[in-house]
C-alpha cells in the first residue's frame, strides 16, 4: 500500500521540522550538545552538524569522499565531525534552510525529509524531549527507506517482513509481521534499536546485515 506526497507538502514538512529542531538546539546548554545521540558514535552536536551540511556542494562532497576512501558512511561521519560550525552557526544554518528547496547533488526531496525526521529523533529522544513525527511525513519517509532497502541497503534489510502501521492505514511487504506506530517502524527500519520496544514482531528483522 503506497502513499504519495506532493512536492509542496514534502517541503512544508521539511521546513517545519528544520525550524522546530533549530528551536530545540537553540535552547541547549553546551554540555547537552555532547550527549550521545541514537546514531552510533555520534553526539547530538555531530547529528546537528550533519543536518547543517544539507546544502553541501559537489566540491565539498568530493573532498570528503576522497578522505573516506569513497565509503559512504565514513564520508558522512567525516563531514559531520570535521564541520567547523559553532553551535550558534549550526542553529542559524538550519533556520536559513527554511523556504529553500535545495538538496545535495543526486538526491531527491525525499532524502532530506527522511534525514530530518530520523535525525530529529536521534537528538530529541536521548535528551528526553518529545517531538512526535507528522504521520503522513513518517509514512512517506518509511516508504523511501523500504525503497532503498530493496536496491541499496544502508540500514537493515527489510525483505521477508510485513510492516504494518497501527496508527495509520499503511502496510508493506510480506513475511514476518512487525507492527506498531509508523514513527517507530521508521526508526526501526532506519536502524535505531530503541524502536524495538515499541513494536510487536521479530526484532531480528531490523538487525543490520
Amino acid at each position: 500500500m503506497e502513499h504519495t506526497m506532493d512536492s509542496d507538502t514534502t517541503w512544508r514538512h521539511i521546513d517545519t521540522e528544520r525550524a522546530a529542531l533549530a528551536d530545540v538546539l537553540a535552547g541547549l546548554p553546551d554540555d547537552r550538545w555532547r550527549v550521545p545521540s541514537l546514531c552510533a558514535d555520534w553526539t547530538v552536536r555531530d547529528v546537528a552538524a550533519h543536518l547543517a551540511l544539507s546544502h553541501s556542494g559537489v566540491r565539498e562532497l568530493l573532498g570528503a569522499s576522497v578522505r573516506s576512501g569513497f565509503r559512504y558512511r565514513a564520508m558522512i561521519r567525516d563531514t559531520a565531525i570535521r564541520c567547523p560550525l559553532t553551535h550558534e552557526q549550526i542553529v542559524d544554518r538550519l533556520r536559513s534552510f527554511v523556504g529553500s528547496r535545495r538538496t545535495v547533488p543526486m538526491v531527491s526531496e525525499q532524502e532530506p525529509l527522511l534525514d530530518v525526521l530520523v535525525h530529529t529523533q536521534d537528538i530529541c529522544l536521548p535528551l528526553g524531549l518529545e517531538h512526535p513525527m507528522p504521520t503522513d511525513a513518517a509514512v512517506a519517509a518509511l516508504e523511501r527507506v523500504v525503497w532503498w532497502s530493496r536496491r541499496f541497503p544502508i540500514g537493515p534489510r527489510l525483505r521477508g517482513v510485513h510492516l504494518v502501521a497501527t496508527d495509520v492505514g499503511w502496510e508493506a511487504g510480506s513475511g514476518r509481521r512487525v507492527e506498531g506506530p509508523v514513527q517507530w517502524l521508521l526508526l526501526a527500519a532506519a536502524g535505531r534499536s530503541i524502536a524495538h520496544t515499541h513494536l510487536r514482531g521479530a526484532a531480528e528483522t531490523f538487525v543490520r546485515t
